[in-house]
């Protein structure tokens, strides 16, 4: 999606590269950032329907009436993407007497972090569905007594929340320089200027629709009477043990829902100051980061465009002034975003993009320099997701972080100081798997199918999870401690958070699946047409 509507070198750019520059989160928190659907992806999803339609539907609706057909068509739509796929596949491998194993996707050399940024939404996801039980935000022995293994350092990782969101903006600061940086060192400025021009059109469109339709969802769900069913036990604290999350209510009329849920929206689009929670919506707690990744992308855009025509080395040097007045500033987020910008800026003066040669495949043999590089990188991935697990809170007193703590400058911010290890770390093992062996450790992790799966649908994870937690997922986990387990003992709570834990996870993946085809593709797709109708022709753009 980077790039100009009306440019074709923009578009195959983007094709080739495998990654959008506006995601998810961000942090995907937007972390929003801050995550995007990459036309490689919209065209699978295309495909998938198509071949859905035409291989599977296709004999049952032979003699239907149209109801039937639209029904067959609307029952499939509904099943995850995934699923399609495979019964298409197997439908094919059937009724093809020369069926073969499909040829495995070809990723490009940025696919990893697609990967990454999915996982770090599934882990946002993780870390709100669990913390409402139990207390997830101490570490490893902070009150003395509290050893834990699911709370020791990378462990944790797996449902800590604060930390993935340092990943997504440091993945949106990349994913966005990297085109704008391209055509900067290779001094195409018209381009640059019409690839920027187009970013700041369409990052708005890209972030905020795709949020004001979820929170509209969430209205609909408070109408339906969804929000109520679950309510009691909301606030319950016999069953969320710990963090109780604003369950939005119903107001008395729809037209006072609608006009009340109207201006949260224009409220969230916050430009106008740099709160840490601005714009935040009663709605859905979980989307702060989408105004904060908003704000952080404009401000990158115009670091881009101030920095595109100076020298390589000037450019560094004024970035490296930017970002000390923003870490004097305190301002992690943006720091983030433009660590992502340096480290883009990196990558291609190393050429680390190249997609010939050897380096795409995994079995790519390696000398003793190579290897001991390798170990190099692979160390310094473990000493980021050391930093990044540094506790929310009482790190102070958590073994192992006592002397970090220390380090940290007396004029941080108290509240953000769980903040500050956690963005170096992000920076550190983003930058550190960059420079891995393409296809090996971990760029081979984050190029999994699953992994990729997940990056291509982390945007949506992030907007739906909450509404489907609140709804569907505090039916089941009552309906497993009431009926099943019940909640008497430790274990038996334990037990009913597990159990309940295979439906809440299915549900969010199956409708974070719907709503990236029926939104959030659509979203994408809207703001290009939307921008290709809105521009001027190439011949009257100098007029």
């Amino acid at each position: 999606m980077n790039g100009h509507a009306g440019s074709n070198h923009s578009r195959n750019f983007e094709e080739n590269m495998v990654l959008l520059e506006e995601k998810s989160l961000s942090d995907v928190e937007s972390d929003a950032g801050r995550a995007d659907i990459e036309s490689r992806f919209l065209s699978q999803a295309a495909k998938w329907s198509s071949q859905a339609r035409s291989h599977v539907l296709g004999g049952l609706m032979r003699g239907s009436t149209a109801w039937r057909a639209s029904l067959l068509r609307a029952g499939f739509f509904l099943i995850p993407s995934f699923v399609q796929a495979r019964i298409s596949r197997d439908h094919r491998r059937l009724s093809s007497s020369r069926a073969a194993a499909a040829a495995p996707e070809r990723l490009g050399p940025t696919a990893y972090l697609d990967g990454m940024r999915g996982l770090a939404a599934f882990f946002v996801f993780f870390c709100h569905y669990f913390y409402t039980c139990f207390h997830i935000a101490g570490g490893w022995g902070d009150d003395g007594d509290r050893f834990w293994f699911l709370r020791l350092p990378f462990v944790r990782l797996v449902y800590s929340g604060p930390p993935m969101v340092c990943v997504f903006f440091v993945i949106s600061g990349y994913a966005l320089s990297l085109k704008p940086l391209r055509l900067a060192r290779a001094r195409s400025f018209a381009t640059f200027a019409s690839t920027m021009s187009s970013f700041v059109f369409r990052r708005g469109l890209r972030l905020f629709l795709p949020t004001a339709i979820s929170t509209l969802m969430i209205v609909l769900l408070l109408r339906l009477g969804l929000y109520e069913w679950t309510r009691d036990f909301a606030n319950d604290p016999t069953y969320l043990r710990n963090v109780r999350e604003p369950h939005y209510g119903r107001l008395p009329t729809l037209h006072a829902q609608l006009e009340d849920w109207f201006w949260a929206v224009i409220n969230f689009v916050h430009v106008w100051d740099w709160d840490p929670f601005g714009g935040s919506t009663g709605l859905d707690v979980h989307l702060w980061t989408i105004p904060v990744e908003f704000r952080c992308s404009m401000m990158l855009f115009l670091t881009l465009i101030g920095t595109a025509r100076l020298r390589t080395a000037i450019r560094f040097l004024v970035l490296a002034m930017i970002m000390t007045f923003t870490y004097r500033s305190a301002r992690w987020e943006m720091l983030l975003f433009l660590s992502g910008m340096a480290l883009a800026e990196i990558d291609i003066i190393r050429d680390a993009h190249a997609t010939s040669g050897s380096s795409s495949s995994p079995t790519t043999a390696i000398t003793t320099t190579g290897e001991a590089n390798r170990m190099l990188w692979l160390a310094l991935s473990a000493v980021g997701l050391y930093l990044m697990s540094q506790p929310d809170i009482g790190s102070e007193t958590t073994p192992g972080f006592v002397t970090l703590c220390n380090l940290i400058p007396g004029w941080w911010p108290p509240h953000d100081r769980y903040r500050y290890w956690q963005s170096v770390g992000a920076v550190l093992f983003v930058g550190a798997v960059a420079r891995g062996v393409p296809r090996r450790d971990w760029q081979q992790v984050f190029s999994h199918p699953a992994a990729q799966y997940l990056g291509r649908i982390s945007y949506a994870v992030y907007l739906v999870h909450g509404p489907v937690m609140h709804t569907l997922g505090y039916a089941f986990e009552r309906a497993v401690w009431t009926h099943i387990t019940g909640v008497q003992s430790e274990f038996a709570y334990v037990a009913g958070f597990m159990i309940a834990s295979v439906f809440v996870i299915s549900s969010v993946i199956s409708a974070a699946d719907l709503f990236w085809r029926a939104v959030d593709a659509p979203v994408v797709r809207f703001s290009r047409w939307l921008e290709a109708r809105c521009s001027m022709p190439p011949s009257a753009a100098s007029d």
